[in-house]
């Protein structure tokens, strides 16, 4: 039994093409999924990707059509990062996001990676992160995690310096998305609100087993915990992290557009993640059975705080009903919901999925 890594994170939004139009013709990501929510048809799932929609690549939502902000706070995320490979891509993607009047705040130097910030227009908050360079900058890799890292005071005040950070961008327009920024690898990490890190760490450290790679300080709020939990040495692709904040002060999530509903963690197969379900189910977590979800199967519990964790098999994938040159073309439904097949459509306001468009090498 273990944890693979991130499988997929599902937000809400509130206009279905709109966030298509976003996330395929601004971020690059292909639309490989149309389909609807599986507990209430009634309304788009949407899920973007790499080519093939990979586990770990995969960002998909529910669309509730005019729903009201969300708010962030204990037992939701506080954003999601997006992996490029290296600081040059991560300047194109500003200089890209800004001449697409997307307002961009970074690059910040976070130390074991750079990154930047900005929203999707339901307000999502999202990070661009470089893969490097690592978690060793400060600890010996066979010790990462294991002592608590004090931010560096002087990258601290740098990362204040907003006059020296909004003039630092790539010089050249960026009209096409070139391979060396390409987002394709997926998910960089997922980071959520804590009431108790502690707790946090017996839910993941513990209980699922993920390694605890960095113990560090919010670097825009030193009061503020900071940890990090990943698989093996903590590779992009495995990471959750946590903030620490005082329910008083944070207050808790409110679900609404723009607010994660809930985020997946990969596991190998059906077999492991019965599994998974006993011993959740025997250290006190509320589990649901395993749902048939086509693309893979799942089980859901929560964080101490209340956040809604999935466990997905790696397997089918998004393949199981279209082939790969198609995905995302045409809405798919799940047998048992095809007899209704008019009835959702009528619900559904038709969306144009534009034909995706590999990154190209300079």
């Amino acid at each position: 039994m273990k944890i693979l890594g991130l499988h997929h994170i599902t937000v809400v939004c509130s206009d279905a093409q709109r966030t298509v139009d976003f996330y395929t013709q601004i971020l690059g990501q292909r639309l490989i999924k149309q389909t609807v929510n599986f507990d209430d048809p009634g309304s788009y799932h949407l899920y973007f990707g790499d080519e093939t929609g990979r586990p770990g690549s995969a960002i998909t939502f529910f669309e509730w059509p005019n729903a009201r902000r969300g708010r962030s706070g204990i037992g939701g995320t506080h954003h999601f990062a997006l992996r490029t490979a290296g600081y040059d891509g991560l300047l194109k993607w500003k200089r890209r996001l800004t001449d697409h009047q997307v307002r961009v705040s970074g690059p910040y130097d976070r130390l074991y990676f750079k990154s930047i910030y900005f929203r999707d227009p339901d307000g999502s908050i999202i990070e661009i992160a470089t893969d490097g360079p690592g978690w060793t900058m400060d600890e010996e890799a066979e010790k990462i995690g294991t002592t608590f890292r004090q931010p560096p005071p002087e990258m601290v005040i740098n990362n204040r310096d907003e006059t020296r950070i909004q003039a630092e961008t790539w010089p050249e327009p960026v009209e096409r998305i070139t391979g060396d920024m390409a987002l394709l690898n997926g998910m960089h990490h997922i980071s959520a609100i804590s009431s108790n890190i502690q707790r946090t760490e017996t839910f993941f450290g513990e209980l699922l087993g993920m390694r605890r790679v960095k113990m560090t300080a919010n670097f825009d709020d030193t009061a503020s915990a900071h940890w990090y939990w990943g698989v093996d040495d903590g590779k992009p692709g495995t990471l959750i992290t946590y903030f620490e904040r005082h329910p008083a002060s944070a207050g808790y999530a409110q679900m609404g557009a723009g607010q994660t509903h809930h985020f997946a963690l990969a596991v190998a197969d059906e077999d492991e993640q019965r599994e998974w379900r006993e011993k959740l189910m025997k250290a006190g977590f509320r589990v649901s059975p395993i749902m048939d979800r086509v693309y893979f199967k799942s089980i859901y519990t929560s964080d101490p705080d209340g956040h809604i964790v999935e466990l997905a098999t790696v397997g089918p994938g998004f393949a199981a009903d279209e082939p790969v040159e198609s995905l995302g073309g045409a809405l798919k439904l799940p047998p048992w919901l095809e007899v209704n097949r008019s009835t959702i459509e009528a619900y559904l306001r038709p969306l144009a999925a534009p034909a995706w468009r590999a990154p190209e090498w300079s």
